[in-house]
């Protein structure tokens, strides 16, 4: 299975530590609420843990890929996942924005949800679960 596969694989079933084999050691992550992107493995997947916690009936609805926009890279082309999921009851849609490595690891996620609502909801329940476990 490619890594793209891997982790679509692991955020269904919810599995932090196969999520967390599937970013890259240097990953930046772009959250739809924070002005600065997480850096780093161990910041990301503390992160996810919350997320995996908050989104209620989060599934995959669509699954997009890029093309090799640098002719004959090694790296994995860009890869688009559309989501829905509630927080706090609200439903919200989202995509996940994954770039890959030469080793196939994750080494970009960006995340955007909508509607603001919806996204405004999800930034007050992760500040407040993230501030109390210290990150």
């Amino acid at each position: 299975m490619t890594v793209p596969g891997t982790f679509r694989a692991a955020v269904e079933a919810k599995d932090l530590a196969a999520i967390t084999r599937t970013l890259d050691p240097g990953i930046e992550f772009h959250s739809p609420v924070m002005v600065k992107p997480y850096h780093g493995r161990d910041a990301v997947t503390a992160l996810l843990r919350v997320l995996l916690e908050v989104f209620e009936d989060f599934r995959y609805t669509d699954e997009l890929a890029g093309t090799d926009a640098a002719g004959g890279s090694l790296q994995p082309p860009p890869q688009a996942l559309v989501f829905s999921a509630r927080v706090m009851g609200k439903s919200l849609q989202g995509l996940d924005l994954l770039r890959f490595g030469e080793t196939g690891l994750v080494t970009g996620l960006t995340v955007m949800v909508r509607p603001l609502p919806a996204a405004m909801t999800l930034a007050r329940v992760v500040g407040r679960r993230m501030e109390d476990q210290g990150t």
